[in-house]
């Protein structure tokens, strides 16, 4: 690679890829000698860049932090997965970040080669996000929740109960995850000394203190969080076999709803809950599978209510379209 410019360019693309780079492992990817190799981290501090230079075992070249962000240098793949991923990130949800996310491929497309730009246009084009409305969440707040995860401090909490009330809550942040339309935080509560699970719609603010917490044997976090959001949050939980295997029931039933777990080759068992009985037979009859309620008892007892209204709404239906004797009606005649 004998372009100077073209040389620097590879090389500020190398030292963005990883945390740190001898003098022979730059030039043997760059084609040059380690002398060539100094020159050209000299031309990058020279155009602004912070390049430290680390002496002996485990030393050698990074990129530092500094005032200036270094043009974005993609291969191919990883400009195709970045426009991708902002067009995901485009329907995620969070207040803010679908502009945002829209700006950084109008950027992405300045930035890119002609060639690379139709690929990256072509994927784009033709993919598409279709997502329920769904709670907004501040984009803040994920980002704050977000670091203080990574940082492990602990964080005061403005939030939102069910019943409409505000509190301030003492947690341990440990992961923030996406489940179905809506963002959650998985984190220890101080004042209830327990494991929770926030809504990230319900939290109006936050801040993070500076003081570290020690890390806790944390318990399956999806487990924890999908229970939390099909169980505990609601005034019913019911429990019910679906006669049906459960890779059949999985493309039936929306996963972020319910737990599903396999009961036998030919069955599997349903968990869930909600506010309102009635709408949960309502939602099971629409599976189309056959199934028998473990609990709660009352679940049975709408369903039974549900099925003899049916019952009556069907013979009605069919007497009125009868005569005397039973025999079929003439139809009506229209009046002029």
């Amino acid at each position: 690679m004998t372009d100077p410019t073209r040389r620097v360019l590879r090389m500020l693309s190398l030292l963005q890829s990883r945390p740190v780079w001898s003098g022979p492992e730059l030039a043997a990817e760059l084609g040059v000698t380690v002398r060539s190799v100094r020159r050209d981290v000299d031309r990058l501090r020279e155009l602004g860049y912070p390049v430290p230079a680390g002496r002996g075992p485990g030393g050698g070249y990074r990129l530092g932090q500094g005032r200036r962000l270094p043009p974005l240098l993609l291969q191919p793949e990883e400009a195709v997965a970045a426009a991708v991923g902002l067009r995901l990130a485009a329907a995620s949800g969070i207040d803010g970040l679908g502009e945002a996310a829209l700006r950084t491929l109008t950027t992405l497309d300045q930035v890119m080669p002609p060639g690379l730009r139709e690929e990256v246009a072509a994927v784009a084009g033709a993919v598409d996000v279709v997502v329920p409305a769904g709670p907004g969440v501040d984009a803040d707040v994920l980002v704050l929740l977000a670091r203080a995860v990574r940082s492990g401090v602990l964080v005061r909490l403005d939030y939102e109960t069910r019943d409409g009330r505000r509190a301030e809550r003492r947690i341990e942040p440990y992961r923030v995850l996406s489940l179905g339309r809506r963002w959650y935080l998985f984190c220890w509560d101080l004042d209830r000394q327990d494991w929770r699970t926030f809504r990230l719609d319900r939290i109006h603010g936050g801040r993070a203190t500076t003081f570290r917490f020690a890390p806790r044997p944390v318990p399956d976090v999806e487990e924890h969080v999908r229970r939390s959001v099909t169980e505990w949050a609601f005034a019913h939980t019911v429990r019910v076999r679906l006669l049906a295997p459960l890779a059949q029931a999985a493309d039936a039933v929306p996963a972020q709803a319910v737990r599903l777990t396999a009961d036998g080759p030919a069955a599997c068992l349903l968990e869930a809950g909600g506010e309102d009985l009635g709408e949960i037979a309502l939602h099971l009859v629409r599976t189309g599978f056959e199934f028998e309620v473990l609990e709660p008892p009352e679940l049975a007892a709408v369903l039974r209510d549900m099925g003899q209204r049916m019952l009556r709404a069907g013979t009605a239906t069919g007497e009125s379209r009868r005569g005397p004797g039973g025999r079929a009606s003439d139809p009506p005649v229209p009046s002029a």
